[in-house]
This record gives structure tokens, C-alpha cells and sequence, in this order.
């Protein structure tokens, strides 16, 4: 086989290319089985007819056609693998050549992962893991902020009674619960107030340390996408924006409203939102590209055992879930967590 690979712009590649005469006729007698067992001609039961027969009531271009999709089938997973194509559509095919005893000519396009010219995302982590400010770093918990979770939990537990405020109108007033250890150990295995407080305490500090690991990623990883090149497949970028609208309207599906409804109450078209939303769409896609060639470069993989262990848990959950995509999103994930925690690292 005869092969040319073209780069078009978008990450676009056509593979141009034919398939010797010898080599393409041997699918002959296969596509004309084929056609037979799904014809229907009268006085003959499905997929019983002769030869000959077949050959009296089907056109030539019908088993040429036919001929071209089994081997195109059958070479085109072996040309993607050969010039190490990461094909991530559908591929659009046009036959350029199409006879008995020849070649069979052919192009094919097909969107592809873009190469990334990555930034120095090392140099990137360390610089922004090491300007990080004291403010930007303090996770203590000062007992103003203890004070103000212990006043907000007790006003969501006060029973509210009635007031009268001048003659005629009645405001509703909570009372507050007393805060003692009767309070806290009714809330859950807490000793008595100090040991409530400790633990509050020890809560607040996790959910400050997760916050500073969440916002320092986001600026790492938008800078490294700030300083990267990459030509975006639109197919990327549809894919992105069929997620996010996929999840808005489950989202407004559980509070009970129809989707369309919502948006004929925005003004909208499901147009309008994928315009609004390209810009994230896009934004997203960058991400996942860059996590990827990050990943790639650093040969960062999750342990086997982890995504086993995962996939479990995610199927006993979702039942009607596809172990297979299930596993591709644990890996996904788990590699992500690789990389970010790759990043860190860079002190």
C-alpha cells in the first residue's frame, strides 16, 4: 500500500493513499458473500441465492462499494498505527479510485491530538509555588472564625417563636440554643465543647489547606496554558461543549423544570448557549491536552491496583455503568492527580 500523509490546518490529517490492484481484489469474493446474505430475490430464501444470480441483480459499483469499506475496514486501524496517528473522530472517507482489477484509491481525513509546544511547566510550578505570599499560605484558624461556625450552627438549630413588636405586628425571633456539652454531643460524637471546638477547628484547616492546593493548581495550569501553543480540533472543543451542556440540563432536569422550557425562559437558543460556552469549551480542551502531554513526557501513570480498586467502587455505585468507559475515566483521573501532584513538586 501507497501512503502520503498531509497536515492540514485544525489538527486535520489526510491519508492519502491505494491499495494495490491484488490486494484490493481479494475482498471480491467476501463482499459479494456479504451482499448475497442480505438481498432478497424472489423464489430463493435470504442468503441462499447462487452466485450467478446475485451477480444478474446487484450493479458492479454495489460490490466495488462494498469491496472498499471491508478493506478500508481492515487497513485503515493498521495505517493510524503505522505513522503513529492519534485519530480522535470519525474518519471522512472519499474513494478516489474505484474499478475491478485495480487500485483502490482513497482519502482520508481525520482529526488528530494537536502537537503541544509545551511551556517550561517545571520552571512555571516553582515559580508560582514559591511566590505564594504568607496570607496566600496561612492555614491557621484564628477562634473568631471557630466562634462564627459555632453561632451559625446554632441559629440553623433554633426553634423560632413570636414576638410582638408595637401593638399589631409579629416578627419572628430565633432563640438561640444554649452551647454547652449536652449541645454538642447531640450533634455527634463529640466529648464536650473543647473537643467540638478541635475538631471544628481541625475541619476548617483541611477545607483551607484543599482551597490553597485547588487555587495554586488552577493558577499553575492556566499559566503552563497561557504559555503553551496548541491547534485545537474543533471536534475537541464540541466534545468539551456537548459535556458542559450534557450537565446543565441534568442540573435543571432535578429541580424538576424542562430543558427547553429554561430555555425559552433565558431567550435562548441551544445555539446561543454553545456560543457562550466555546470560550470554556475551549479552555478545557487545552487543559486536557496539556495534562495529557504533561503526563506523556513525564511517564505519569496511576497504579493499576488504584483504578481496579476505583472502577469497583464506581460500578457499585452505577450499575448500569459501562465498565469499560468507567475505567477510561477512573485512568483519566487518576492520571490528572499524577500530574498535578507532579507540579507540586517543583519547590
Amino acid at each position: 500500500m501507497q501512503i502520503k500523509i498531509n497536515k492540514l490546518p485544525q489538527s486535520i490529517v489526510e491519508i492519502e493513499g491505494e491499495l494495490e490492484a491484488e490486494a484490493f481484489e481479494s475482498y471480491y469474493s467476501k463482499a459479494l458473500k456479504l451482499i448475497g446474505e442480505n438481498i432478497e430475490i424472489d423464489g430463493f430464501r435470504k442468503g441462499k441465492a447462487p452466485e450467478a444470480i446475485i451477480l444478474s441483480k446487484v450493479p458492479e459499483i454495489k460490490i466495488l462499494e462494498e469491496m472498499a469499506e471491508l478493506a478500508l475496514a481492515e487497513h485503515y486501524p493498521k495505517i493510524l498505527e503505522d505513522n503513529k496517528i492519534d485519530a480522535i473522530s470519525r474518519p471522512e472517507i472519499m474513494i478516489t479510485k474505484l474499478a475491478r482489477n485495480n487500485a483502490l484509491g482513497f482519502k482520508i481525513k481525520t482529526a488528530v491530538l494537536p502537537e503541544v509546544k509545551m511551556a517550561d511547566y517545571k520552571k512555571i510550578a516553582k515559580e508560582i509555588i514559591g511566590g505564594l505570599t504568607d496570607e496566600e499560605k496561612n492555614t491557621n484558624i484564628t477562634e473568631e472564625e471557630i466562634e462564627k461556625v459555632i453561632l451559625d450552627i446554632r441559629t440553623s438549630r433554633a426553634p423560632k417563636v413570636e414576638a410582638k413588636e408595637g401593638e399589631e405586628e409579629k416578627v419572628l425571633e430565633p432563640v438561640l440554643p444554649e452551647f454547652n456539652d449536652e449541645f454538642v454531643q447531640a450533634m455527634g460524637p463529640f466529648e464536650n465543647i473543647a473537643d467540638f471546638k478541635t475538631k471544628i477547628s481541625d475541619n476548617m484547616k483541611l477545607e483551607k489547606e484543599n482551597n490553597i492546593k485547588e487555587k495554586t493548581r488552577i493558577k499553575i495550569i492556566e499559566k503552563i496554558i497561557e504559555k503553551s501553543e496548541m491547534d485545537v480540533p474543533e471536534i475537541l472543543i464540541e466534545s468539551e461543549t456537548n459535556k458542559i451542556l450534557q450537565r446543565m440540563e441534568s442540573d435543571i432536569t432535578q429541580m424538576g423544570m424542562k430543558f427547553e422550557d429554561y430555555l425559552k425562559h433565558l431567550k435562548k437558543t441551544d445555539a446561543d448557549l454553545r456560543a457562550d460556552f466555546r470560550k470554556d469549551a475551549e479552555q478545557r480542551s487545552k487543559l486536557s491536552l496539556v495534562l495529557n502531554e504533561i503526563a506523556k513526557i513525564e511517564n505519569l501513570k496511576p497504579e493499576e491496583v488504584d483504578v481496579e480498586h476505583e472502577v469497583e467502587h464506581i460500578l457499585e455505585h452505577y450499575k448500569d455503568a459501562d465498565p469499560e468507559r468507567a475505567r477510561a475515566h477512573t485512568e483519566n483521573v487518576l492520571t490528572n492527580e499524577k500530574v498535578f501532584q507532579f507540579l507540586e513538586n517543583q519547590k
